[in-house]
């Protein structure tokens, strides 16, 4: 791995860059990925300055794409004060509001989470490279392990009785940082996930921060479409966050 650093006031972060590997979101493709120093001490107030740099978190490990010719996963964020949702959100929020509770928690093991995280990677995912890794270990390092900042599980329970989805969030200074949804594969006609994203803006809105962060649009990858549903939209350009027009197709310098 090459290294390289980032600087915050007071304090060093080291960076390792991997070598080539196949890419998550698009077949056929190779990719790279710069790592913090999984060593290193990330608390809230890092993570907030290296998600603004374009990085995310998967269980502990913080790390940004940097592949060779190649800038389509962009960082988005929704800065929620300005959201409006389009006809399909509306309706969705409109029929989900009244039968759906929310109950938030915090980060901790629950074996209902898990059955439900297992039956939808299975579900909805079983092609992919993260139902190879349904374990329990896999679930507990991904989604329940500590990072260093505070992390919510927003249960969304149907008519009171029964555990529709969870979504992982993270709290941030300037947002919410949208880890990861699940939800159970037999009830995916509900829209479970728009839903979750509704909740989790006006999560934010309640808690007055300015952003919820999706992580990565992918253009070419039809899992990661929806996120340009949500408007107005902020991308990452690889030099600052700016609109993101419809129909634009961003890729960083």
């Amino acid at each position: 791995m090459n290294q390289d650093d980032i600087t915050r006031p007071g304090r060093h972060l080291a960076l390792y860059l991997t070598g080539e590997h196949d890419c998550s979101y698009l077949e056929a493709m190779r990719a790279r990925t710069l790592f913090v120093d999984p060593n290193a001490r990330i608390d809230t107030a890092t993570y907030q300055l290296l998600i603004d740099l374009g990085f995310r978190r998967s269980g502990s490990h913080v790390y940004r794409p940097a592949c060779r010719g190649c800038t389509r996963c962009v960082p988005v964020r929704i800065p929620v004060a300005d959201f409006l949702p389009d006809r399909s959100q509306r309706r969705n929020w409109r029929h989900n509001a009244p039968r759906i509770t929310l109950r938030e928690r915090r980060a901790s093991f629950d074996p209902a989470h898990y059955a439900l995280y297992r039956d939808y990677l299975l579900g909805r995912h079983g092609d992919g490279p993260m139902a190879d890794d349904a374990s329990e270990e896999g679930y507990r390092r991904f989604l329940v392990d500590p990072w260093g900042g505070p992390c919510l599980f927003i249960e969304f329970w149907l008519d009171e009785e029964r555990l529709l989805g969870v979504a992982v969030t993270d709290r941030l200074e300037q947002g919410l940082s949208a880890v990861y949804t699940f939800y159970d594969p037999a009830l995916a006609a509900l829209g479970p996930g728009t839903f979750a994203i509704l909740a989790q803006i006006e999560l934010a809105r309640r808690l007055e921060l300015p952003y919820l962060y999706l992580g990565y649009w992918v253009e070419g990858c039809e899992k990661m479409t929806y996120k340009a549903r949500f408007r107005p939209l902020e991308a990452w350009d690889g030099r600052g966050w700016r609109a993101l027009a419809r129909g634009t197709l961003l890729r960083q310098p």
